[in-house]
């Protein structure tokens, strides 16, 4: 689950992490109102406003402004609020800014200049550690300096069995040439990054930029976090910040009725049980010549009920051309299924989209006579090449 940035900084801030503050504001009138109160908090008197959604790479779509005063504040909330914002990370059409935050200005002058670092924490999944991933050239998208200097690149796993140690986030803050309080202010940061991802069941923490102020304080100026959906029963105040405006609303609706859909960019639907077997059909659609145009898990109870439900969202995708039903028959009997995909047909009307269903394991041959007989438009298959061959066919 995704976070916005003022939200993000929340979860940050309750674990120690130093944040550029802000308050959040939905209409031009509420983001002045939150302009004056920063103003008397932190004597700041140029505000950001950034426009919240999930998606990064906003300023360069005019979705981050400074604004010099009051009618600016106003001025510029008035544009973004409303607007669909485009960046490289979303769509051609853009995401709808539904609310903005107005940020203290954390770029005033100094003794010394500020200066940019990228910071973030996620799983390595080559070694199964966490680790601490930062570089310099903060502000910068981190895919073009991993390509053009990857040797400004640092990483720093951390072990399981002790957590991140001193001298690790010493380490970070040498790497990164501070020095001073700046120094010890950056291992105090990376410390409290650490403690905050791991304690909020986190699946990755990106901070683009981390500041350094002219007086060498170190604040998070951004924060993209990402929460692991698997353990927001832990986290109810964190399910509570999820913004369905956000999302794929085709995946909200397979949320709501408990199946597992992850939308994709394909023309063959499947509709599986099992994440493994799921993978295995992907693969078998893109070798019969097809794109998987959905992941979608009915799990072990694929009753007529669930099966209907699962036939709605694969044909909400208007690419899809064909629907592939793969079941192993473990838990769930076959012919169970097979019962439940008539049904669901009958009850739908007319599909027309060629089906093609594998069913094998407990009551196969009992499935494949329902399927056969039921005089739908229903093509049954027992192994995986017939299922592919059958899918290579109805595309053409």
């Amino acid at each position: 689950m995704n976070l916005h940035e003022y939200q993000g900084k929340e979860v940050l801030n309750s674990f120690g992490v130093t944040i550029q503050r802000g308050i959040v504001a939905h209409t031009p009138e509420e983001a002045v109102a939150a302009a004056k109160k920063l103003t008397q908090e932190t004597g700041t008197g140029w505000h950001v406003i950034k426009a919240q959604v999930h998606a990064g790479g906003r300023g360069k779509g005019g979705g981050v402004k400074l604004a010099k005063n009051l009618d600016q504040v106003k001025s510029i909330a008035n544009d973004i609020i409303g607007m669909n914002l485009i960046t490289p990370q979303t769509s051609a059409e853009g995401k709808k800014v539904h609310q903005v935050l107005v940020a203290e200005d954390v770029y005033y002058p100094g003794d010394s200049e500020p200066e940019e670092y990228y910071i973030s924490v996620l799983l390595n999944r080559v070694t199964g550690k966490n680790m601490v991933m930062y570089s310099t050239e903060g502000g910068m998208d981190i895919e073009t300096v991993a390509e053009e200097t990857p040797h400004l690149i640092f990483h720093e796993e951390i072990d399981p069995s002790t957590g991140l140690l001193p001298f690790q986030a010493r380490k970070v803050a040498f790497n990164l040439g501070l020095s001073g309080m700046a120094f010890k202010q950056m291992t105090k940061f990376v410390t409290a990054l650490v403690k905050a991802y791991e304690s909020s069941d986190s699946s990755m923490f990106e901070i683009n930029p981390v500041l350094k102020t002219s007086d060498d304080k170190i604040i998070a100026v951004d924060a993209k976090v990402s929460i692991d959906d698997n353990a927001l029963y832990r986290h109810k105040d964190y399910e509570a910040m999820r913004d369905l405006r956000e999302e794929n609303p085709v995946e909200v609706e397979a949320r709501a009725v408990g199946l597992n859909y992850v939308d994709l960019d394909g023309n063959v639907g499947c509709m599986v049980n099992g994440a493994g077997l799921a993978m295995a059909t992907m693969d078998l659609i893109k070798q019969a010549g097809g794109e998987p145009a959905n992941f979608l898990d009915v799990g072990g109870t694929a009753d007529a009920e669930r099966v209907e439900a699962a036939f709605n969202l694969i044909l909400k995708d208007p690419a899809v051309k064909a629907i592939l039903v793969n079941i192993f028959g473990g838990i769930v009997r076959c012919d169970r299924v097979a019962q439940g995909i008539v049904d669901a047909y009958k009850n739908m009307g007319t599909i027309k989209v060629p089906i093609i269903v594998r069913l094998q394991g407990t009551n196969a041959d009992i499935a494949k006579e329902l399927i056969d007989n039921s005089g739908l438009d229903v093509q049954s298959a027992i192994e995986f090449q017939e299922a592919a061959d059958k899918v290579q066919a109805v595309l053409g």
